[in-house]
């Protein structure tokens, strides 16, 4: 019986690490992603954040990107109502706010930011009910699951 896949959503932030570097949590993340070992759903924001950020920032990693999202897109969910950015706004900024609700409504296993608005408030991660974590945490976790170590 294969193993249950977890279903990741990603916030920009490591989407970017992982392409601009290949040592660390959110490379590893990306490669997992790549093997079929896990599900990557993101939000349109999330998507298009990504692409500007490298485009400014990282412009020699377009291709890597390019080649990621051609073959091994991940799901892409539609950006959050005004409504559900709403009940979030009062505990973040609208931008944050956005990627939170978009979070919530794909419902993912985890949550995986860098962050630490998201990851060190515990009142973000009980109100969403979602396991909110870092890249690190998310690959300790994933292994304690699944018996996974960090590389393999």
């Amino acid at each position: 019986m294969p193993e249950p896949k977890p279903r990741v959503f990603l916030d920009s932030n490591v989407i970017f690490s992982g392409i601009y570097s290949s040592g660390g949590a959110p490379a590893v993340i990306l490669e997992r992603f790549v093997e079929g070992r896990l599900m990557i759903v993101v939000s349109q924001q999330v998507l298009d954040e990504v692409i500007r950020t490298i485009k400014e920032k990282l412009p020699e990693g377009l291709p890597a990107l390019r080649k990621l999202l051609v073959n091994a897109p991940p799901e892409i969910r539609k950006d959050p109502t005004p409504e559900e950015v709403k009940r979030w706004s009062g505990l973040l900024d609208v931008a944050d706010a956005a990627i939170l609700a978009a979070a919530v409504a794909a419902q993912p296993d985890y949550f995986v930011t860098g962050d630490r608005h998201f990851t060190e408030n515990p009142e973000i991660a009980e109100k969403a009910d979602l396991q909110i974590v870092t890249p690190a945490r998310f690959i300790e976790a994933w292994a304690k699951e699944g018996g996974h170590d960090e590389r393999g």
